[in-house]
């Protein structure tokens, strides 16, 4: 492939059993944000729907495409779900909850963005359920942002158990990719949700809250938008809260990486050096937690492609991603 890599970390390590159970066992409630602590996610039951077919689509290379739709919470959420040619696997297709990044909901389009990422994985064989999160594109519901919410992480985790009604998917052979915001929904989802089998993360953001203070985040498109999806709800965390401090128990709560323990699942994460919107230190802080906690991880960082991971870098990548979902899944 032509992509050049500055240079590759591959750590394979299991997770030490029995460390999730001890956790938290007389776990604080908050009277602000509760629902966004790992310990109220986890008492949650996130449900799936029937997904019902809207719209036929020009098919791809060797799939058909569809608008699909499933609920959520009581939201009908919508998205471009693709399923292989030819006749179903033993067991079923192999299958990819697709979590896109931050675009601001008025311009966001379902066959839009994503194209190349979403035909590479489904050409490979996969269901692929790129879902339209809340208040995005014709789904209901308020949006809401991924970093002070628990709505795109549910919407995700509901988009899972749909998939599972499916008769030609394989119920305990889905994953789940994000991008940017989505990094840290995958994340979150992963410790929450032991269904998902495998999880890649290309250029995520925000996994200690700590860290977003650290690094920030430069993405003028979400910076200058006071509406901005969860500012309403951002700004009533902070006042009950002060601003992210992990040594605060709130923050520990909301924590990804203070609640690393209940990750089960293995985790691919890549990323971009020179990625102008969200720091390689995010991932670079990730994986010395990951390692430290004896997770199984892979790690790909890259010299160019900027925050999307562009060719000539970007087939390196999906070659990795695919890969690594064939394997785990």
């Amino acid at each position: 492939m032509a992509g050049v890599i500055r240079f590759t970390v591959i750590v394979l390590l299991l997770s030490l059993p029995g460390i999730a159970a001890a956790q938290d066992e007389a776990a604080p409630v908050f009277e602000v944000g509760n629902d966004l602590t790992i310990a109220a996610l986890l008492e949650r039951e996130i449900e799936g729907s029937a997904i019902t077919i809207g719209q036929t689509l020009e098919p791809g290379f060797n799939y058909n495409q569809y608008i699909a739709s499933y609920i959520s919470e009581g939201n009908t959420i919508y998205g471009l779900l693709t399923v292989p040619f030819g006749e179903v696997p033993e067991g079923g297709f192999k299958a990819i909850v697709f979590n896109h990044g931050y675009i601001p909901p008025s311009a966001y389009r379902t066959t839009e963005r994503y194209v190349a990422y979403v035909d590479a994985l489904a050409r490979s064989g996969f269901v692929v359920f790129k879902i339209d999160m809340r208040g995005h594109g014709n789904s209901e519901g308020e949006p809401m942002g991924s970093y002070y919410s628990p709505a795109y992480t549910i919407d995700a985790i509901s988009a899972l158990k749909s998939l599972q009604t499916l008769d030609f998917v394989d119920p305990e052979g889905i994953g789940m990719w994000g991008h940017s915001m989505a990094g840290n929904l995958v994340l979150r989802a992963m410790l929450i949700e032991p269904e998902i089998k495998a999880g890649v993360i290309w250029a995520g953001a925000v996994y200690s809250y700590d860290d977003l203070v650290k690094y920030a985040i430069s993405d003028p498109s979400f910076a200058r938008r006071e509406d901005s999806p969860g500012t309403g709800r951002r700004r009533e965390i902070f006042e009950a809260h002060g601003r992210p401090n992990t040594a605060e128990p709130y923050w520990e709560a909301v924590s990804l990486t203070e609640n690393i323990a209940y990750l089960e699942s293995p985790l691919q994460i890549h990323h971009s050096v020179d990625d102008d919107v969200v720091s390689t230190g995010y991932s670079i802080d990730l994986i010395a937690v990951l390692e430290e906690n004896e997770k199984f991880y892979e790690f790909y960082q890259y010299e160019g492609g900027g925050h999307n991971i562009a060719s000539p870098y970007f087939e390196e990548a999906m070659r990795r991603t695919i890969a690594f979902f064939q394997v785990h899944l």
